[in-house]
């Protein structure tokens, strides 16, 4: 983020949003973080709904490597990261917008499950929307 949007670091007026990876739980990520004033937004349990890696990312990198076998890891590597390389500006602002619908759904449905989420999981994201709001 430094390298590629120096503004949007210096200016504080952004947050990291993580899945509940155990590199993104640990200690050290979390003091690194803490030092840095980097605010951040876990991704509430039990919600690939709301996971943009899940519901938009990986879908995208499946697309043409469903039926095809590979030989090598190189050419998974290559074909993943040519189909990343295709992924427009607009492709990732649609991802952005259907994140806030997401968002949206859970905050109307005070965190339960909700129709188009097909994990039909609760998702306890009232508690982390009012994070959101109370930092606007």
């Amino acid at each position: 983020m430094c390298r590629h949007r120096p503004e949007k670091w210096c200016s504080g007026n952004w947050m990291l949003y993580h899945d509940n990876a155990p590199a993104h739980r640990a200690v050290t990520t979390k003091s690194f973080l803490a030092k840095q004033n980097i605010p951040s937004l876990p991704l509430p349990p039990y919600s690939p709904d709301l996971a943009p890696g899940d519901f938009f990312l990986f879908p995208q990198l499946k697309k043409t490597i469903k039926g095809r076998r590979f030989d090598y890891v190189e050419d998974i590597q290559a074909n993943a990261s040519r189909q990343l390389r295709g992924i427009t500006k607009s492709d990732y602002q649609r991802c952005f917008r259907q994140w806030q619908e997401r968002w949206n759904k859970c905050i109307q449905a005070q965190g339960h499950s909700f129709e188009g989420d097909k994990t039909n999981q609760p998702v306890s994201v009232l508690i982390h929307s009012q994070k959101i709001q109370s930092r606007n």
